[in-house]
Protein backbone atom coordinates (compact mmCIF):
# COMPACT_ATOMS: atom_id res chain seq x y z
CA UNK A 1 0.00 0.00 0.00
CA UNK A 2 1.24 3.25 -1.03
CA UNK A 3 1.69 6.10 1.28
CA UNK A 4 -1.08 8.18 -0.18
CA UNK A 5 -3.43 5.23 0.14
CA UNK A 6 -2.14 4.77 3.78
CA UNK A 7 -3.07 8.57 4.34
CA UNK A 8 -6.52 8.40 2.55
CA UNK A 9 -7.43 5.03 4.79
CA UNK A 10 -5.99 6.82 8.17
CA UNK A 11 -8.20 9.80 7.26
CA UNK A 12 -11.45 7.91 6.88
CA UNK A 13 -10.68 5.97 10.40
CA UNK A 14 -10.13 9.52 11.66
CA UNK A 15 -13.28 10.67 10.47
CA UNK A 16 -15.14 7.68 12.23
CA UNK A 17 -13.79 8.31 15.29
CA UNK A 18 -14.09 12.11 15.35
CA UNK A 19 -18.08 11.24 14.66
CA UNK A 20 -18.25 8.65 16.99
CA UNK A 21 -16.58 10.76 19.50
CA UNK A 22 -19.06 13.93 18.54
CA UNK A 23 -22.12 11.52 18.68
CA UNK A 24 -22.71 11.97 15.13
CA UNK A 25 -24.35 8.53 13.39
CA UNK A 26 -23.85 9.38 9.74
CA UNK A 27 -27.27 9.06 8.49
CA UNK A 28 -29.06 11.47 6.55
CA UNK A 29 -32.86 11.97 5.56
CA UNK A 30 -34.11 9.64 3.52
CA UNK A 31 -33.88 9.63 -0.25
CA UNK A 32 -36.87 10.62 -2.37
CA UNK A 33 -40.01 7.93 -2.90
CA UNK A 34 -38.89 7.74 -6.51
CA UNK A 35 -34.80 7.30 -5.93
CA UNK A 36 -33.76 3.32 -6.96
CA UNK A 37 -32.93 1.63 -3.92
CA UNK A 38 -32.60 -1.67 -5.81
CA UNK A 39 -28.95 -2.26 -5.21
CA UNK A 40 -28.55 -0.69 -2.16
CA UNK A 41 -28.58 -2.40 0.78
CA UNK A 42 -30.32 0.29 3.03
CA UNK A 43 -31.55 -1.18 5.98
CA UNK A 44 -31.21 1.34 8.85
CA UNK A 45 -34.09 2.89 7.94
CA UNK A 46 -33.05 5.94 7.24
CA UNK A 47 -30.91 7.08 4.39
CA UNK A 48 -30.17 4.43 2.01
CA UNK A 49 -26.77 5.60 0.75
CA UNK A 50 -25.71 7.20 4.38
CA UNK A 51 -22.20 5.54 4.50
CA UNK A 52 -21.77 6.37 0.43
CA UNK A 53 -22.58 9.95 1.28
CA UNK A 54 -20.44 10.00 4.10
CA UNK A 55 -17.78 8.65 1.99
CA UNK A 56 -17.54 11.52 -1.01
CA UNK A 57 -17.80 13.90 1.96
CA UNK A 58 -14.42 12.70 2.48
CA UNK A 59 -13.24 11.97 -0.60
CA UNK A 60 -14.01 15.79 -1.22
CA UNK A 61 -12.00 17.19 1.70
CA UNK A 62 -9.14 14.50 0.24
CA UNK A 63 -9.73 16.25 -3.57
CA UNK A 64 -10.00 12.87 -5.17
CA UNK A 65 -12.11 13.49 -8.20
CA UNK A 66 -12.23 10.38 -9.99
CA UNK A 67 -13.60 9.21 -6.75
CA UNK A 68 -12.47 5.69 -4.85
CA UNK A 69 -14.24 2.41 -3.74
CA UNK A 70 -14.60 2.04 0.58
CA UNK A 71 -15.73 -1.28 2.04
CA UNK A 72 -16.90 -2.27 5.58
CA UNK A 73 -17.83 -4.48 7.98
CA UNK A 74 -19.02 -5.23 11.37
CA UNK A 75 -18.94 -8.98 11.87
CA UNK A 76 -19.62 -11.35 14.53
CA UNK A 77 -18.84 -14.84 13.52
CA UNK A 78 -21.17 -18.05 15.44
CA UNK A 79 -17.43 -18.79 17.06
CA UNK A 80 -18.09 -15.20 18.94
CA UNK A 81 -15.28 -13.53 17.10
CA UNK A 82 -16.11 -10.07 16.00
CA UNK A 83 -14.38 -8.20 13.25
CA UNK A 84 -14.69 -4.38 12.26
CA UNK A 85 -13.00 -3.92 9.35
CA UNK A 86 -12.73 -0.26 6.64
CA UNK A 87 -10.58 -0.40 3.85
CA UNK A 88 -10.77 2.02 0.73
CA UNK A 89 -8.76 2.94 -2.00
CA UNK A 90 -8.75 5.89 -4.62
CA UNK A 91 -9.76 5.20 -8.07
CA UNK A 92 -7.08 6.53 -10.01
CA UNK A 93 -5.02 4.20 -7.65
CA UNK A 94 -7.10 0.61 -8.29
CA UNK A 95 -6.88 1.73 -12.09
CA UNK A 96 -3.04 1.83 -11.93
CA UNK A 97 -2.74 -1.43 -10.04
CA UNK A 98 -1.58 -4.74 -11.69
CA UNK A 99 -4.92 -6.81 -11.76
CA UNK A 100 -2.71 -9.40 -12.56
CA UNK A 101 -1.33 -10.00 -9.02
CA UNK A 102 -4.41 -10.57 -7.37
CA UNK A 103 -5.45 -13.52 -9.99
CA UNK A 104 -4.47 -16.39 -7.46
CA UNK A 105 -6.30 -14.97 -4.77
CA UNK A 106 -9.72 -14.45 -7.00
CA UNK A 107 -8.73 -18.21 -8.74
CA UNK A 108 -8.57 -19.51 -5.19
CA UNK A 109 -12.08 -18.86 -4.14
CA UNK A 110 -13.50 -20.05 -7.92
CA UNK A 111 -14.15 -23.58 -6.78
CA UNK A 112 -17.31 -24.75 -4.78
CA UNK A 113 -15.43 -26.93 -2.06
CA UNK A 114 -12.86 -24.12 -1.38
CA UNK A 115 -16.33 -21.48 -0.87
CA UNK A 116 -17.28 -23.95 1.60
CA UNK A 117 -14.51 -24.69 3.55
CA UNK A 118 -14.26 -21.04 3.82
CA UNK A 119 -18.16 -21.11 5.05
CA UNK A 120 -17.32 -23.93 7.45
CA UNK A 121 -14.04 -22.88 8.82
CA UNK A 122 -15.82 -19.35 9.61
CA UNK A 123 -18.50 -21.25 11.62
CA UNK A 124 -16.53 -23.17 14.01
CA UNK A 125 -15.06 -26.33 12.32
CA UNK A 126 -11.38 -25.65 12.44
CA UNK A 127 -9.54 -28.89 11.61
CA UNK A 128 -8.76 -30.89 8.36
CA UNK A 129 -10.80 -33.66 10.89
CA UNK A 130 -13.82 -31.96 11.46
CA UNK A 131 -14.14 -30.91 7.71
CA UNK A 132 -13.67 -34.27 6.24
CA UNK A 133 -16.70 -35.45 8.63
CA UNK A 134 -18.89 -33.20 5.83
CA UNK A 135 -20.38 -34.94 3.22
CA UNK A 136 -19.52 -33.64 -0.43
CA UNK A 137 -15.99 -32.47 0.63
CA UNK A 138 -13.93 -34.94 -1.07
CA UNK A 139 -11.43 -37.14 0.70
CA UNK A 140 -8.79 -35.76 3.15
CA UNK A 141 -6.48 -35.89 0.58
CA UNK A 142 -8.10 -33.43 -1.64
CA UNK A 143 -9.68 -31.45 1.33
CA UNK A 144 -5.25 -30.86 2.26
CA UNK A 145 -5.17 -29.63 -1.05
CA UNK A 146 -8.10 -27.08 -1.08
CA UNK A 147 -6.78 -26.00 2.47
CA UNK A 148 -3.43 -25.22 0.67
CA UNK A 149 -4.75 -23.66 -2.05
CA UNK A 150 -6.57 -21.29 -0.11
CA UNK A 151 -3.84 -20.68 2.40
CA UNK A 152 -0.99 -20.16 -0.10
CA UNK A 153 -3.88 -17.58 -1.57
CA UNK A 154 -4.22 -15.56 2.04
CA UNK A 155 -7.42 -16.64 2.30
CA UNK A 156 -6.77 -19.21 5.42
CA UNK A 157 -3.60 -19.48 8.04
CA UNK A 158 -3.00 -21.84 10.28
CA UNK A 159 -3.84 -21.29 13.91
CA UNK A 160 -1.27 -24.33 15.38
CA UNK A 161 -2.20 -27.94 16.05
CA UNK A 162 -3.82 -28.40 12.40
CA UNK A 163 -6.43 -25.55 12.92
CA UNK A 164 -7.57 -23.23 10.20
CA UNK A 165 -8.64 -19.97 10.30
CA UNK A 166 -9.79 -17.31 8.33
CA UNK A 167 -7.16 -14.26 9.07
CA UNK A 168 -9.00 -11.06 10.65
CA UNK A 169 -8.02 -8.35 7.97
CA UNK A 170 -9.66 -11.28 5.42
CA UNK A 171 -13.05 -12.19 7.28
CA UNK A 172 -14.79 -8.76 6.12
CA UNK A 173 -12.94 -8.94 2.19
CA UNK A 174 -14.13 -12.33 2.26
CA UNK A 175 -17.77 -11.63 2.76
CA UNK A 176 -17.36 -8.55 0.31
CA UNK A 177 -16.42 -10.99 -2.39
CA UNK A 178 -18.98 -13.42 -1.41
CA UNK A 179 -21.43 -10.54 -1.56
CA UNK A 180 -20.62 -8.92 -4.47
CA UNK A 181 -20.36 -12.42 -6.42
CA UNK A 182 -24.18 -12.86 -5.34
CA UNK A 183 -26.17 -13.64 -8.94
Amino acid sequence: MDLEQRVADLELRLAALERRETGETGRRPAPPADTDTDTAAGTDGGDTFWALNGFKERLAVLGAADGGVLFTGDVRLPTGERYEWQFGALTEDLLDRDWTAVSDGLAALGHPVRIRLLREILGGRRTAAELAELDGLGTSGQIYHHLRQLTAAGWLHTAGRGRYAVPPARTVPLLVAFLTAQP
